[in-house]
């Protein structure tokens, strides 16, 4: 699992960074990208990356602010262009599907898979033997999500030399207890799945906030996540600006870090007006309270470390 970022830059691109987007690499998990908003360009930025924009699985919208959301029509046509054929499914604000079904209609697009519109409450929004992701409401100007991702539990690894040592060869019988059945031998012995797998595997938090100035639901959202992506358009000495805008700073995200338990925090979403060697100081001023602090940049990952225990 990794985080990978494409846009980082808040507003409009900049020399440095695109506008928002960012991927949620579960090639390894599931075999497919989440892409979380998708900002003017955002096809061009994956044309530079290692992402295939057909194995994209699902876009979650966190606000319908046009420097996350202006990338979608390109991204859409263009998945049918490179051979995504599996179904696509948008989660975003109310709103979305009209914005999304009327830029297809009027442009005459035809996509080549099926395409899902969700337009989200608070709440668990997606569910599966893998993935939960639940989704709470923001502090900014308009409607803005905030989601957090969690992988559940799987099962301890198969301890197949103990199996072999009772003379039990790979095949069938392996898949049952796997999956912790109970079954019995031709001899008449009687196996516990249970008994023969290693230590459960701990699934990790993956927090990713639209943008917010600080509010309630940040920290429920961001509780023990092993990373925690918030929105730092501003440094601290402009915390003024931010709170006119409805945006958060430097400090208010490491802030949200400290106070959740988060393991590290990304900013992202970077005023242009900090180019170059302004960003090192933003950085050094979230690190004064949440040491594990990272800065995104376009074309920059953080692989997300399985849990110890």
């Amino acid at each position: 699992m990794e985080v990978y970022f494409l846009g980082t830059g808040a507003g409009m691109p900049s020399r440095e960074r695109n506008v928002t987007a960012i991927i949620l690499n579960l090639l390894v998990e599931r075999g497919v990208y989440w892409l979380f908003d998708c900002g003017e360009g955002t096809q061009h930025q994956i044309l530079k990356s290692p992402v295939r924009i057909g194995k994209v699985e699902k876009l979650f919208i966190t606000h319908l602010h046009g420097d996350h959301i202006y990338g979608i029509p390109g991204l859409l046509t263009s998945r049918s262009y490179q051979g995504g054929d599996t179904p696509l499914t948008i989660y975003g604000p109310r709103g979305i599907k009209q914005l999304v079904e009327l830029l297809l209609e009027t442009s005459g697009a035809h996509l080549s898979y099926e395409l899902h519109i969700v337009e989200q409450a608070d709440g668990v929004i997606f569910e599966d033997d893998q993935f939960k992701v639940e989704t709470a409401v923001l502090d900014h100007r308009i409607t803005s999500y905030g989601f957090r991702v969690t992988e559940k539990d799987q099962a301890g690894k198969l301890q197949a030399d103990k199996l072999k040592q009772l003379g039990i060869e790979s095949g069938p019988l392996f898949g049952r207890l796997k999956r912790g059945e109970t079954v019995e031998l031709p001899d008449g012995r009687v196996l516990n799945g249970a008994d023969y797998l290693g230590p459960p595997c701990k699934g990790r938090i993956v927090t990713i906030l639209g943008d917010t100035k600080p509010c309630p639901n940040v920290a429920p959202l961001s509780l023990h996540a092993h990373v925690l992506v918030h929105e730092a358009t501003f440094a601290e000495d402009r915390k003024e600006l931010a709170m006119q805008y409805d945006h958060s700073t430097t400090m208010d995200a490491a802030r949200a870090a400290e106070e959740a338990g988060a393991d590290a925090l990304i900013l992202t979403h970077i005023s242009s007006r900090y180019q170059g060697d302004d960003t090192d100081m933003l950085l050094e001023e979230a690190k004064k309270l949440h040491h594990h602090t990272y800065i995104a940049r376009d074309f920059w990952g953080y692989v997300v470390p399985r849990p110890v225990s």
